[in-house]
């Protein structure tokens, strides 16, 4: 409760002096079902109705539902944190000129890995490859931990694990239901020092936090990994995880009807390690996504007043 009236502290001196000096419309932007894309969502509409006058709509969303809308609907108007390599429709979009990247969400990039704790490394060091945990399932808890439907990694994990047939290995395959249980799972197996194997990606909080070795899958087949990834190609295979791009986009159409919000997405990226922090601080305070949003805009002005407008800036002045 402490926490909530801060926010809404924080909040509740912003939202009424703009009412009356709104000059931007309707702008829809999808949330992911993922903490960080959430937060960036936090942190774009705020900027978006606080900076820019905007009537923003959050559309709860995931990877292949937001391009499947955009493919349908010409909505969501901005999407932030996509990976479009698990949603490769993306890039047909682009090329009709539909969508455009507004920035790269991460600095970096996404990372996305098969991960094993390193206790379990130090203790059998085969456990560091996929050959080892195949010939060793029982020191892994003989569970894979999978991805949620709706996330385009779910795809590629469903191919990889009929790959490396985990079937006959012994291996069975957990898939979660959302983000939040698939974190939960990792954290309890790290703090309790049992056995895990399963997918996680980065930037995120445990990645930051924990000591985790990414299992050596071998080289990257990019013409196989992308195979993988679409349900209707028959030619899957072994390969490892290559480095995501991981894009903040928006519809053609904002760009031409908000030149301002488009500007604003354009430079609205975050250092890997800056978000690695802010989830972690996130997670260990077991602070709402409304609260890390707040943590961020008291924190790190200077960082997210780079990216707005000169009227923007104006407009925000007094959260400084």
């Amino acid at each position: 409760m402490r926490k909530r009236c801060v926010l809404a502290v924080a909040l509740a001196g912003l939202m009424a002096p703009l009412s009356a000096k709104a000059d931007c419309g309707t702008v829809s932007v999808a949330e992911m079902n993922w903490t960080s894309g959430r937060i960036i969502t936090g942190v774009a509409a705020f900027l978006m109705e606080q900076g820019y006058g905007c009537d923003v709509v959050v559309v709860p969303s995931a990877t292949t539902t937001a391009v499947t809308s955009l493919a349908e609907n010409n909505e969501p108007d901005v999407i932030p944190e996509l990976w479009p390599n698990g949603a490769p429709a993306y890039f047909r979009l682009e090329e009709e000129g539909r969508v455009v990247k507004a920035s790269d969400a991460f600095s970096a990039g996404g990372t996305e890995h098969w991960l094993v704790p390193s206790y379990l490394v130090e203790e059998h060091p085969e456990l560091a490859t996929i050959e080892g945990i195949l010939e060793n399932p029982e020191l892994v808890g003989g569970r894979f931990h999978s991805c949620p439907d709706g996330w385009g990694c779910r795809n590629a994990n469903d191919a990889l694990v009929e790959a490396y047939d985990f079937e006959s290995h012994g291996i069975e395959v957990f898939h979660h239901g959302s983000g939040e249980t698939l974190m939960a799972a990792l954290v309890s197996a790290y703090e309790s020092g049992e056995p895990y194997f399963g997918y996680y990606w980065g930037p995120t909080a445990p990645l930051g936090k924990y000591d985790l070795v990414s299992v050596d899958m071998g080289p990257v087949d990019q013409e196989t990994y992308e195979c993988n990834l679409d349900v209707d190609c028959d030619d899957i295979g072994k390969t490892a995880w290559p480095s995501s791009p991981v894009y903040n986009v928006v519809t053609t159409d904002l760009a031409e009807r908000e030149p301002a919000v488009f500007e604003l997405m354009q430079r609205l990226s975050f250092d890997n390690s800056e978000m690695n922090e802010l989830l972690a601080w996130h997670s260990d305070n077991n602070a709402t996504v409304d609260e890390a949003v707040v943590h961020f805009l008291q924190n790190r002005p200077d960082m997210w007043m780079s990216w707005l407008s000169e009227d923007a800036r104006a407009n925000l002045q007094d959260m400084l």
